[in-house]
């Protein structure tokens, strides 16, 4: 027998039942179902909602966080990653936040990464973070935080990198913040935390980079080490610390910076120093320490800057020093150092940035080292003598200043160390004497061949000369030339206001300012007082005279604000070439950036301004000179008394054979500028200038030399800007006076906009680079002149 079938009704109310119970249940636990079927739990929802309205957000960038929670794990929420409906990245660096953070963050138990660094958020830090376990990168630097670091930190047992520098964050330094044995990075530089340094962190097997800079910790560092230790970077600059350097410092063999500069440590360098074979980095700057220094110095192979600026040390600076050929920058001034610099310094050929000034030396300066640094290295050493012309060693016989044709004289070699004997005494006072008279018949004929050649000038010269001397511009008939006097050669002027003869040149006072593979820099002086920049060209590595006059006259018509301008040029009988150029008296923008005392500042709208002046000047070179540089540097912009920034040595390659072109690439990828095609084709365009001008303005935005950095690690300054960007360590790539001046959100706009622009110029793809109007272009959307930045909003995705 057949039962009775059910009315079909009941199913389908049986059915809609089951449903809401079902939903009933979901509502319970989650808030919304994204189009990828990915829910998001209720208490997540509720921390980010919490989150939200904790903070404020001029820039509307929070917007996408809806009231339902819809799309919070599927991507339509900004700033947030999600897993299984659990939030486990916050990503909202440069967004222009203010408020505070709420105490609900700790809600978020499954987050992995809180990054709101470069924004302006104030309040404590929520001791909620401690109910945070997985998380592996807080990153909450360069905000305005205030109040203790919450020791509840230490329940953070998987936290790997922690960075809350650039706060206002007081108090101690928690013990705990030590209980994660996984912790690789730790920064709490500028703040104003007090107390002593965690033994424990010293102790840590995990710690690789420890930045506690710009504090106010006292006490002594630490005497304990972990053994082993992953240290490699160590920087407590600029606190209260006292006591000596430790012992135990010794035992961190992996350590490759160490900067303990601006603090108060007294006592001895110990000896423990030498067994640090991997540092590149010792910055002892501005302690009271009263020591030797270490004749064992010579054992740090890969030192590569040694500052020890401001201390009490004493005695003679060991010849050792001379055996670290790694050596970049070396500076001993302001010490007590006294006795003679040594000879074997000069086997230092990687120094870029030398000091001895302000000590007790005396003695000549070793001519290689008086001909490379300028005469501020040398400066407040009274007993020193023989750095520059005007204080000749007295007990050497008195020479003539070099001028730009000049070649030392030769020196007889002596086969033997026996005592001279009374006939030889009387043989070289007569041979001086004879040396002497004929030096003194040399000058009187140099003069009285001036003379002659002035009253010999051509009527263009003259005419030039006299529209000089009542501030008139001269017309555009540019070219002159001279035939020099009884010295010969081939003197060519083009316009502007210089008027001299060639025999003026060559008489003119000189003084080494540099050297290239192209050649040797002077500034000369002339009779009247006027400075100019002479480059005496290598001999034979240019090209033929006819070829070099063609392409020196089309350089010689180049004229752009930013260009330095070719004035003349002089071919002497025996093969001379000289090119003069107006004398830019404030030197170089490497020495502009990288010699300058640590009281010496350069804030962003100054640094902006060179960066747009040389990209300008470079567009100039390409669009309408249709040329190309070849051999862009920080060492061949110059600047003048504004600081408007003039791209030298534009055109060179032009005038020089194939070999010589090669050795200045060669020079070039070792100062960091070469783009990367070049190593294999040798052939420069205006992408491998773009290139270089890429990583003038990543010298401009970090402050870090681009030589300094191949010297150091093998890595150039686009690649560690890159991974320090892609690891949203931002804040240190830019330097640290930029940093402290980013206190507005359009200053933080431009740096990154220029950073994302100089990463754009340096892309290892040539036909990925913009061109140089291009750049211009961009750089004057970010910060258009007369006032502040105009790119709107900043973003890091891209970077």
């Amino acid at each position: 027998m057949n039962e009775p079938k059910k009315p079909r009704t009941n199913l389908s109310l049986q059915s809609l039942f089951y449903t809401f119970l079902f939903s009933l249940h979901l509502a319970t636990s989650a808030l919304a179902r994204p189009s990828d079927g990915v829910i998001i739990s209720q208490a997540d929802y509720q921390g980010l909602d919490a989150f939200k309205h904790e903070l404020t957000d001029p820039r509307g960038v929070l917007r996408s966080w809806n009231g339902t929670g819809l799309g919070a794990c599927s991507g339509e929420w900004y700033g947030i990653k999600c897993v299984n409906g659990k939030v486990i990245s916050i990503s909202l660096p440069w967004r222009g936040l203010g408020g505070s953070l709420t105490e609900k963050i700790g809600q978020l138990t499954s987050l992995r990464r809180l990054s709101l660094h470069d924004n302006f958020i104030t309040g404590p830090i929520p001791s909620a973070i401690g109910f945070l376990p997985d998380l592996r990168g807080l990153y909450l630097f360069n905000n305005r935080f205030s109040g203790s670091i919450p020791p509840s930190i230490g329940n953070c047992v998987n936290l790997q990198a922690l960075d809350l520098s650039n706060n206002s964050l007081i108090g101690s330094i928690p013990s705990s913040i030590a209980n994660s044995t996984r912790l690789y990075r730790l920064n709490l530089g500028f703040n104003n935390l007090s107390g002593q340094i965690l033994t424990s962190v010293f102790l840590s097997q995990s710690i690789v980079f420890l930045f506690l800079p710009n504090n106010s910790l006292s006490g002594s560092i630490p005497d304990k080490v972990a053994t082993p230790s992953s240290l490699k970077e160590v920087s407590l600059a600029n606190n209260q610390l006292n006591g000596s350097v430790p012992t135990a410092i010794g035992s961190l063999h992996q350590i490759e910076t160490l900067d303990f500069s601006g603090n108060s440590l007294t006592g001895d360098l110990p000896s423990s120093l030498s067994n640090l074979s991997s540092l590149v980095v010792l910055n002892l700057d501005r302690n009271q320490i009263e020591a030797q220094i270490p004749q064992t110095i010579d054992s740090l192979k890969n030192l590569s800057i040694l500052s020890l600026k401001g201390n009490r040390l004493y005695d003679g600076i060991p010849n050792s020093i001379g055996k670290v050929p790694t050596l970049t920058r070396l500076d001993l001034s302001e010490n007590n150092l006294n006795g003679s610099i040594p000879i074997s310094l000069v086997n230092l050929t990687n120094l870029v940035s030398f000091n001895v000034s302000y000590n007790n030396l005396s003695g000549q300066v070793p001519v290689l080292l008086a001909q490379k640094f300028n005469s501020s290295s040398f400066r407040g050493n009274i007993q020193l003598c023989g750095y520059t012309p005007s204080l000749p060693c007295p007990a050497l016989s008195p020479s003539p200043v070099p001028s730009p044709l000049s070649s030392p004289p030769s020196l007889p070699s002596h086969t033997n160390n026996k005592r001279l004997s009374t006939r030889d005494l009387i043989l070289i006072i007569t041979g001086s004497a004879l040396g002497l008279l004929l030096l003194l018949f040399c000058i009187l004929m140099c003069c009285l061949i001036r003379k002659r050649s002035s009253n010999s000038v051509s009527p263009k010269s003259k005419q030039a000369a006299a529209a000089s001397g009542r501030g008139e511009k001269p017309g555009p008939a540019p070219e002159t030339e001279s035939g020099g006097g009884d010295l010969g050669g081939k003197l060519v002027h083009f316009d502007g206001p210089l008027a001299f003869t060639a025999d003026d040149l060559l008489c003119a006072t000189a003084e080494i300012m540099g050297k290239s593979s192209y050649g040797t820099v002077y500034k000369a002086t002339l009779e009247d007082g006027t400075q100019v920049a002479v480059k005496r060209l290598r001999e034979k590595i240019t090209k033929g005279q006819k070829e070099f006059e063609t392409e020196v006259g089309a350089l010689g018509k180049i004229r752009h604000e930013n260009l330095l301008a070719l004035r003349a040029y002089y071919l002497g009988p025996k093969g001379e070439k000289l090119l003069v150029f107006d004398y830019m008296p404030r030197g170089s923008l490497s020495a502009f950036l990288h010699a300058r005392t640590p009281e010496t500042s350069i804030d962003w709208p100054t640094r902006m301004n060179i960066a747009k002046g040389t990209a300008r000047g470079l567009a100039y070179l390409h669009d309408s000179a249709s040329s190309i540089h070849g051999n862009l540097t920080s060492t061949n912009i110059l600047l003048d008394d504004s600081l408007s920034p003039k791209i030298a040595d534009f055109g060179l390659p032009r005038l020089m054979s194939a070999t010589a072109n090669s050795a200045a690439l060669a020079a070039v990828a070792a100062l960091g500028y070469r783009a990367p095609e070049l190593s294999k084709h040798k052939k420069v365009n205006t992408k491998s200038d773009v290139y270089s001008l890429g990583v003038v303005i990543l010298e401009l935005l970090t402050g870090k030399s681009p030589a300094d950095s191949v010297a150091n690690n093998g890595v150039d300054l686009p690649n560690w800007v890159a991974s320090i960007v892609k690891e949203e360590w931002t804040n240190e790539v830019f330097d640290t006076e930029l940093m402290r001046e980013a206190d507005g959100d359009l200053t933080g706009d431009e740096l990154l906009n220029t950073l994302k622009l100089a990463l754009h110029c340096v892309d290892p793809a040539p036909a990925s680079r913009p061109e140089a109007r291009d750049v211009l272009r961009q750089l004057e959307e970010i910060r258009p002149e007369g006032g502040g930045g105009g790119a709107g909003e900043a973003s890091t995705s891209n970077v």
